[in-house]
């Protein structure tokens, strides 16, 4: 057993290549709507900084900052409130006092078991609909750093929409997940993406199994292997089947899947669709997935005590939600001392993360061989759409013929498929350039520097310091709404999010830097954002960074001051 001292003084234990928090986790990690946090808390901020010479290459930092009281104690009051008067609302619907916009059934069918749920719709009748304006905005241009919507109004209170006519030009767009820049109608990845349409058309109307198999499928695939330095790869035409579809081909009726609480929704709806039993660890909480391990490596399954037939870790690179990196290194080691498998879903981490943009595999230095399945998609990072799998041969060959992906889907289309080639290639340097090198140093030094001025100037900013996924907390409801209006006002596009997204008290808005934002882009974002913070009194944070004037941006260091 070795000891070591983080930067933070915090003492690790180093065990069988496992390490462990000595004292922080007995001394009360900083809770949030009842999970612990990983990390240490300090003055109400749930910190996670860890260098360890066994596991961790770099300084890995994180940071939760623990809610306000006053603010919780508000937010709770906003729901309340809204809940109280959608009960009146409803009410009066019922009685044909106010209009009824929603889906009911016909009055002939009344007698009928209901086919649309009253009490589920509650919170889309009476509190989506009140911001619904601050989502599915129509844009009519290519979403690069900048783009132009369709402006719309509505009377009825956002139940229906009606177009102007006019189009908002040139709004910054700070939401999409366009990380490298390569969503974009001019340059490398467009010409050849429309050579492609010329040659091969837009459609491909047939399976890969049967005459949908295209040489540029052959040739995607055998590119994306080299790129991840796997034996073999997969693609296919849907990002979110790529997770659905093909986690009930590896596991099913027997097999034990331990996934993080806070995995998107395409990985929680393949692990149910798979039959397999499901048991949910803390996010990112090493001391919660080795207790769930060992306890089924101990007791087996349940009532016959069977071994496990396959135990399987899912997890992601970069949490989209959260900002948070997974804490990849201690999962492999966790996953190579109990003998189970290990599913990385890289959707936003490949291309976002690592010297070359391999992700997060990269980011940490870990060998691609020890993670089991590794999964991502081309819907970010490449511009594109679709997602992939790569791993060793054996394994592409059996979702080949097992995965309700490859056996049912449409095969991607070609111009799809260009796209993602010219791009990859780009990224890897292939094409004779360094554009694509230089787009991932763009992406890490744009997210460094947006995060530090959010957090200097006093909001609070959820994740790692290297994540291009930005959640700055909004926490109260009628602030959801208010803070993308007040942005789009300004020319600036964002994404706000609220529950079931989010926990009920941790609403937020999500900005994505890209590698196509130039820092005036980002200057001006900021300005319009501490603008829009200080009308809505957004800046939450008690632990506001001091500005680094004097040093490089390569250097800055994250010291505190109080209020």
């Amino acid at each position: 057993m070795e000891s070591k001292l983080a930067p933070n003084g915090d003492i690790y234990s180093t065990v069988n290549g496992f390490m462990e928090k000595a004292h922080s986790e007995s001394k009360g990690a900083a809770r949030r709507n009842g999970f612990v946090k990983p990390g240490f808390a300090q003055n109400g901020q749930s910190h996670h900084i860890a260098q360890n010479g066994g596991l961790y290459q770099r300084q890995f930092n994180q940071s939760f900052e623990e809610t306000p009281m006053l603010v919780a104690v508000l937010t709770y009051m906003g729901y309340g409130i809204l809940t109280l008067f959608g009960y009146l609302r409803d009410f009066l619907r019922e009685w044909k006092i106010e209009k009824c916009h929603h889906a009911t059934e016909r009055e002939e069918q009344k007698d009928f078991v209901p086919l649309y749920q009253d009490f589920e719709n509650f919170y889309t009748r009476n509190l989506y609909m009140r911001i619904r304006d601050s989502w599915n905005r129509p844009i009519c241009s290519v979403p690069g750093a900048k783009f132009d919507v369709m402006e719309r109004v509505s009377y009825d209170y956002n139940w229906t929409f009606k177009f102007t006519g006019k189009i908002i030009k040139d709004v910054l767009n700070m939401g999409s997940y366009n990380y490298l820049g390569f969503a974009e109608r001019r340059g490398f990845c467009a010409d050849a993406a429309r050579k492609s349409t010329i040659q091969y058309g837009v459609g491909i109307c047939s399976t890969r199994q049967e005459i949908g198999n295209l040489d540029k499928h052959e040739e995607l695939e055998r590119m994306v292997a080299r790129f991840l330095r796997v034996e073999a790869a997969m693609a296919f035409g849907m990002g979110f089947a790529t997770n659905s579809m093909n986690i009930p081909a590896l596991v099913g009726k027997g097999c034990l899947i331990l996934s993080d609480e806070l995995n998107h929704a395409s990985l929680v709806l393949g692990a149910r669709l798979s039959g397999a039993t499901i048991r949910v660890f803390k996010h990112n909480n090493m001391q919660s997935l080795d207790k769930l391990l060992k306890d089924a490596i101990v007791h087996g399954q349940p009532r016959t005590r069977r071994p496990w037939k396959k135990i399987l870790i899912i997890v992601e690179g970069i949490y989209s939600m959260e900002g948070s990196i997974v804490r990849l290194p201690e999962i492999v080691a966790l996953k190579k001392k109990y003998k189970a498998y290990l599913y990385l879903d890289e959707a936003h981490s490949i291309g976002a993360l690592g010297p070359t943009g391999r992700g997060v595999v990269e980011y940490f230095g870990v060998n691609p061989k020890d993670v089991d399945v590794m999964m991502g998609t081309f819907t970010k990072s490449f511009g594109a759409a679709g997602g992939y799998i790569g791993g060793k041969k054996e394994l592409v060959e059996y979702l080949r013929s097992h995965s309700h992906s490859t056996v049912y889907a449409t095969s991607m289309s070609a111009p799809v498929v260009e796209q993602i080639i010219a791009s990859m290639t780009c990224i890897m340097g292939e094409d004779g350039t360094t554009l694509g090198q230089t787009r991932v140093q763009q992406l890490a030094e744009n997210t460094r520097y947006f995060r530090r001025r959010l957090k200097e100037m006093g909001f609070i900013i959820y994740g790692n310091d290297d994540s291009p996924v930005v959640p700055l907390m909004l926490y109260m409801p009628a602030k959801i709404g208010a803070f993308g209006r007040e942005m789009l006002k300004r020319n600036i596009g964002v994404v706000v999010v609220g529950f079931p997204a989010t926990p009920i008290i941790e609403s937020r808005a999500r900005f994505c830097v890209s590698a196509a934002h130039t820092r005036e882009m980002l200057d001006t974002a900021l300005k319009v954002i501490g603008e829009v913070g200080d009308l809505l009194q957004l800046k939450y944070s008690r632990h506001k960074l001091k500005p680094l004037i004097d040093h490089s941006f390569e250097e800055t260091t994250y010291e505190e001051i109080e209020d």
